[in-house]
């Protein structure tokens, strides 16, 4: 009965238009005050706890990465080098808006920082040539999602510094579903341009020649080379996963005031704070999550849980199923990043007790969290791209459909394949 309450109580604070953090955060602390054998000061002990850990590390340092290629040029001279591989494709300017998601996503690792510097760019630009702003918006939203399923993930990390599994083998099991959910989307998009009420989706410009797409190369190639340098650095042992997140910090603050000349020493501070109050906040959640998950465990909601599923099926699959539509439904009403911290330990246990590949299991939750930014009540990305665009929500929402449907297929594929996620870790490093 208490859980229920618990839940209740949070969901009616989050409907009423209370912050996640604050209505994480007053359950929690309502909970400690007045369950038998808990007491307040718990609360500050456990919220410390949860940030207290040193794979946390890496998510201020990837934050600011992020942040100084931003601010340096990076999102714009990709999406120029973008528009130079696939401008002549019917759907131009929609499958620029996937190429130059999937090369962020090897820096940024957060779909919300892809979604605002793609989309500033390229959604006025796609209203210019006469796409709806509906489906404009809803193209970079979709394809923003690739930000935290290709490594460098923001997501990922806090996943692995909660459950132990291997950050680097959670990175290199993003990698195959990212490229598949970049590819399907151009596919999606080109079809589109089929619809006789997408006309402007048949507009391409001339196709480039090896002489500017070379050009174009040499503008971008540092950005191109930062997942070489991160990655090989992780795989091949040099640093952690952790450790990456400061190595990528020098490579994009050396990038972006050698080579793209364009992040000056005075621009420097505002870069820091913007990245500080980003870390806050996402501290913020975690710290409060952590405490609901606290909670949560104390009250013997892993062993409930499992109880209760167990009750429903004995097969892996079916149980795969279970969770993924529980996280589904909990992605589409509360914030992502949330969710992951205080359902995934509950989430891992039932897993592990059905004996379900911990990486699959660990991106296919990541892949949820996406999802649940495409969907509504919620879905942050729409807001973003729709805001962007000036348009209506519903727009967005009406015109995301078929893009949602490319994620969901690559997630569901991944559910009866676990290879596709599994098997490039395991290859490279062995798995967990």
């Amino acid at each position: 009965m208490t859980l229920i309450i618990i839940f209740a109580a949070m969901l009616v604070l989050v409907f009423f238009g209370i912050p996640i953090l604050l209505s994480i955060a007053s359950v929690s602390l309502a909970g400690a005050m007045i369950i038998p054998g808990l007491v307040p000061a718990l609360v500050p002990q456990k919220a410390f706890a949860m940030l207290d850990s040193f794979s946390l590390l890496a998510l201020p340092y990837f934050i600011l990465a992020g942040a100084i290629m931003t601010r340096g040029g990076l999102s714009a001279g990709l999406i120029e080098f973008s528009q130079s591989l696939v401008g002549h494709i019917r759907g131009s300017l929609g499958h620029t808006a996937v190429v130059s998601c999937t090369a962020m996503a090897n820096i940024s690792g957060s779909s919300t920082a892809e979604a605002a510097a793609v989309g500033s760019v390229i959604i006025p630009a796609m209203k210019e040539r006469g796409y709806k702003p509906g489906l404009a918006a809803a193209i970079v939203a979709a394809a923003s999602t690739i930000g935290p399923i290709i490594p460098p993930s923001m997501t990922m990390i806090v996943y692995g510094s909660i459950t132990g599994v291997s950050i680097g083998g959670l990175f290199m099991a993003g990698v195959v579903p990212g490229i598949m959910i970049a590819t399907l989307l151009m596919v999606v998009i080109y079809a589109l341009s089929y619809l006789p009420s997408n006309a402007a989706l048949r507009v391409t410009q001339p196709r480039s020649s090896l002489k500017q797409i070379y050009r174009e190369t040499l503008r971008v190639w540092p950005a191109l080379l930062a997942p070489v340098v991160i990655m090989g650095g992780i795989l091949s042992g040099v640093f952690t996963a952790t450790e990456a997140g400061v190595v990528a910090c020098v490579y994009s603050l050396l990038v972006s005031m050698i080579w793209y000349r364009k992040l000056k020493w005075k621009d420097i501070p505002s870069v820091v704070v913007d990245a500080a109050v980003t870390t806050a906040m996402v501290a913020g959640v975690l710290g409060m999550a952590g405490v609901l998950g606290w909670l949560l465990s104390y009250l013997d909601f892993n062993d409930t849980v499992l109880a209760a599923l167990k009750g429903v099926t004995d097969s892996s699959l079916l149980m795969l199923v279970l969770l993924t539509i529980i996280m589904l439904i909990l992605t589409m009403i509360l914030d992502g990043l949330a969710v992951v911290v205080v359902m995934v330990p509950t989430i891992v246990y039932v897993g592990s007790a059905f004996h379900i590949d911990p990486l699959q299991l660990g991106i296919i939750m990541v892949m949820i969290t996406q999802i649940g930014g495409l969907t509504p009540p919620v879905a942050i990305l729409l807001f973003i791209t729709t805001s962007i665009a000036k348009i209506p929500f519903a727009q967005g929402v009406h015109a995301v459909w078929p893009l949602l449907g490319v994620i969901v297929l690559v997630m569901v594929s991944i559910m009866l394949i676990p290879e596709i996620a599994t098997w490039l870790p395991h290859q490279v490093i062995g798995g967990n």
